[in-house]
């Protein structure tokens, strides 16, 4: 018999439980800034990765794993700031921003849009030109959800994406900046 994987969110309340907030805050802090390398968080470290991601075997990859995947800790490390958080993670979010890596930059416009957090927005602005729709929408809810006036035009543009899904995301975007700043801005034909 398989046994199920935990819902992210019971995971961290585990890992939570057994080591606190503090700890297992600072430790994705140390993921996402690289201050943990991957090779580490395979080798000495493993134990902290595990704790985040509530499986023996992070990613299931067979040893010794390729660097290629190491990114996958990054996403794992955001993933958990979505359930726990502390104020002063914005900092390692702010270096996540521009991460190579297309899934970590996703997961901080997952967080910049539910933790508000404007000053990130900069940041997450080149995801709205991602040759991923998933991408460009998800940096559109951020900018909604934290932008202010002069983002206005980024989601403008996007109204006219190739993509239903990034329009909408774009139209929703906008109505949630208008709503929050008290304001309307031009829906471009």
């Amino acid at each position: 018999m398989v046994k199920e994987r935990e819902a992210p969110r019971e995971v961290v309340r585990v890992a939570c439980a057994k080591y606190g907030d503090d700890t297992v805050i600072d430790w994705c802090v140390a993921f996402l800034t690289g201050e943990i390398s991957g090779e580490d968080a395979y080798g000495a470290d493993l134990p902290k990765l595990v704790a985040i991601t509530g499986n023996p075997n992070p990613g299931g990859w067979s040893a010794p794993v390729d660097p290629v995947n190491y990114y996958w800790i990054r996403v794992w490390a955001a993933r958990v700031l979505l359930y726990v958080w502390r104020d002063d993670a914005v900092d390692a979010l702010r270096v996540a921003a521009s991460d190579p890596a297309w899934r970590v930059r996703e997961h901080v416009a997952r967080l910049t849009a539910q933790r508000e957090l404007g000053q990130l927005v900069d940041a997450l602005l080149p995801d709205l030109q991602h040759e991923l729709p998933r991408v460009r929408a998800t940096a559109a809810r951020a900018v909604g959800a934290a932008g202010e006036a002069e983002h206005a035009e980024a989601l403008q543009d996007l109204l006219e994406d190739p993509d239903l899904t990034v329009r909408v995301a774009a139209e929703k975007a906008l109505a949630r900046l208008e709503k929050r700043l008290d304001r309307t801005f031009d829906r471009r034909p």
